[in-house]
């Protein structure tokens, strides 16, 4: 019976990490699109103002069509970097991480997804330390988290982006607040339920309705000894927090298993 019991819990084990690489694949696929057309938009600018050059020979015109392609080669530059770091440290380590450079480049990848749906996108970013963590995991939260805003506010609306450091408790908390049409208090306690969803399935853009996002959200910071909470009204918007542990600068780590279930004392607000 025991034996059994051991070849259930590697069962489990191996289809909870099938499913979070799953998931990481989702997120990769769900980037094609906005990335592609987003390089391709560089790409015809750096073409169309290197034309103009060519056509005109004064100086003004000549030397700014050099600015625009070079203005539009550095967001290449900015956009290349940031879909490697989706792909870099496949490894399970945590080591010391910066998370505002996570947080800029996760940024870089929505930003004309962001402004194509009208959203202001507010930063406060307070002087952090390092948080101990695997950057790739925590790049899939963030994706994870700013397309679920940027969903609540169809119309458009506002995102605030909050990082504040903890001394007293060693940790960094990260909020994203949307100002969209916020969660209905009876299904609230559900959203880290894994195939829980509160939409009616993939936007246009193709995101979401899935009912996985939010509750590996939850399995990757748990692993991480971190926390995660929403706090949300209807028609006031949504808002949901990360805590990670600050990183101790003589220890490295391997990712833990990725735990089941949502803890009681955390995940919704009472």
């Amino acid at each position: 019976m025991a034996h059994e019991s051991c070849d259930f819990q590697e069962q489990i084990a191996i289809l909870k990490e099938q499913l979070r690489e799953a998931q990481k694949m989702t997120a990769l696929g769900e980037l094609v699109s906005t990335t592609t057309h987003e390089f391709n938009n560089v790409l015809m600018t750096i073409m169309n103002y290197a034309k103009i050059g060519m056509r005109h020979q004064d100086t003004a015109t000549r030397d700014k069509s050099f600015d625009q392609i070079l203005t539009a080669a550095r967001r290449a530059e900015k956009i290349t970097n940031s879909v490697l770091g989706l792909a870099r440290n496949r490894s399970r380590d945590f080591v010391p991480t910066d998370l505002g450079t996570i947080l800029d480049e996760t940024l870089v990848l929505l930003e004309r997804e962001m402004n194509k749906y009208h959203i202001v996108i507010e930063l406060r970013l307070d002087t952090v330390p390092k948080v101990l963590a695997n950057g790739n995991q925590i790049q899939q939260v963030l994706l994870n988290l700013l397309i679920n805003a940027r969903q609540a506010m169809p119309k458009g609306g506002r995102l605030w982006i909050h990082l504040a450091h903890d001394p007293e408790m060693g940790m960094v908390d990260l909020t994203i607040r949307d100002t969209g049409h916020g969660i209905p208090k009876d299904q609230l306690p559900r959203i880290f339920e894994r195939f829980y969803t509160t939409k009616t399935g993939p936007d246009s853009t193709g995101k979401g309705g899935t009912g996985v996002g939010l509750a590996m959200c939850r399995d990757i910071i748990e692993a991480h000894q971190g926390k995660i909470r929403v706090q949300s009204e209807p028609g006031m918007g949504t808002a949901f927090t990360i805590r990670l542990p600050v990183a101790c600068p003589r220890k490295s780590n391997t990712a833990p298993a990725i735990a089941l279930g949502i803890p009681k004392e955390f995940g919704v607000p009472n």
